[in-house]
């Protein structure tokens, strides 16, 4: 044993009660899976391979501290008083990172700012009633999530967190999680990051409710007006405004998107690179490696994870289905040929949803090129998301 002592993280196996040696082996071997299902493109690479590596390091990483209790040299998101704070501030390499842009939602805005400078919006401008038909009936996972999370127990603003995981959105969880249940904002967001990677694998059966035939819909792009680019800066301007003023404790997130939305349409070529490449990965890059670090045994074992994990489900499935119920609706209303695949587009986890519908449109008609009309609900998924995120921030502050 006195041998075990100079191996930290071998050691600390042997002074953790067996459920805790267990959990730790269980989420290293987690680890390993998400990047190894990332590197075979199953998952998405850009998020669980950090995910993945931080999960390894954080968890085999465990020893024995200056004050004897049991730690890592990572991140420790419960420092709460000033000297706590500055003491890891010193000693955990992720704490600054986490300190600055996590717990004050940052880091959901930067990652916002580089999607607003990569979505395209003209679909959204041409056809808005379709967009956001669509986007309101793939909301269902985010608010009938809600009145299920309170009747199993959870208080008002941890259901309230959870269900944003219906909006397929990981910026609004992760804002959404922190301004209403702080002590939850961990797994909630390790919850919604990894169902959101693994959307792209889930919702390919999930379409396969939609008759065949339906799903082969081509779709006529000559339909399709011409939005002009100071059109859509007009709109991400004014969108800015009004959704502030509706909403103000979700502006900076309103702000975030726009403002990459508004350079891109501005033509301003510098910021777009700079919001669409370094910001933009450098972002999503940290974000997985800190959730990757916050997903400690400590973590995984609070008794709520796995309600949460249910939960979490529950909302994508129901988000989805409410799409695809949206899809088929408009489907029997519209004028054109229409392909209800875009109603699980229109869950907004951009651009991913999107592709899902172009990839299974294509799987049964290789001349159906439907991906420019999914983007239209899909972005406007993500206003919805952002509004509905703002009314539960909102609601919970007057009920507290």
């Amino acid at each position: 044993m006195i041998t075990l002592e100079f191996f930290q993280g071998i050691y600390t196996f042997f002074l953790v009660a067996p459920e805790v040696a267990v959990t730790r082996l269980f989420l290293i071997g987690l680890g390993f899976l998400l990047i190894y299902l990332a590197y075979r493109k199953v998952l998405e690479p850009l998020l669980m391979i950090p995910m993945g590596v931080g999960m390894l390091a954080v968890n085999g990483g465990l020893m024995v501290m200056e004050a004897g209790s049991l730690g890592n040299l990572f991140v420790n998101p419960l420092a709460s008083n000033i000297e706590e704070l500055m003491y890891f501030l010193q000693i955990d390499f992720l704490q600054p990172l986490y300190t600055f842009t996590f717990s004050n939602g940052l880091i959901a805005c930067l990652v916002f700012m580089g999607i607003g400078a990569i979505t395209d919006i003209d679909i959204l401008l041409a056809k808005p009633f379709m967009s956001f038909f669509l986007a309101v009936f793939a909301e269902l996972g985010t608010l009938a999530t809600l009145p299920i999370a309170l009747a199993l127990g959870l208080l008002p603003n941890e259901a309230a967190s959870i269900a944003l995981v219906g909006g397929a959105d990981g910026p609004m969880v992760l804002y959404g999680s922190i301004m209403m249940a702080k002590d939850l904002f961990v797994p909630i967001t390790v919850v919604a990051y990894v169902y959101l990677s693994v959307c792209y694998a889930g919702y390919p059966f999930l379409v396969k409710i939609v008759p065949k035939h339906m799903r082969a819909t081509e779709m006529d792009f000559r339909s399709i007006p011409t939005v002009s680019p100071g059109a859509k800066f007009a709109f991400a301007i004014i969108a800015t405004a009004i959704l502030s003023l509706l909403f103000p404790v979700a502006a900076p997130l309103f702000a975030s998107f726009f403002l990459g939305l508004a350079v891109k349409e501005a033509g301003v070529t510098r910021y777009v690179e700079f919001l669409s490449g370094p910001l933009l990965y450098g972002s999503t890059f940290f974000l997985g490696l800190t959730l990757g670090a916050l997903l400690g045994v400590d973590t995984i074992l609070n008794p709520k994870v796995l309600l949460l994990l249910v939960l979490g489900l529950i909302a994508l499935l129901l988000s989805g289905i409410g799409g695809l119920v949206g899809g088929l609706l408009y489907r029997k209303i519209s004028k054109e040929p229409f392909n209800p695949l875009l109603g699980i587009a229109a869950v907004s986890c951009v651009p991913t949803t999107a592709k899902v519908a172009q990839k299974c449109a294509f799987q049964v008609n290789r001349k159906a090129m439907i991906l420019p009309f999914a983007m239209g609900p899909c972005v406007a998924g993500v206003i919805t998301t952002a509004i509905i995120t703002g009314i539960y921030i909102t609601g919970i502050g007057f009920i507290g």
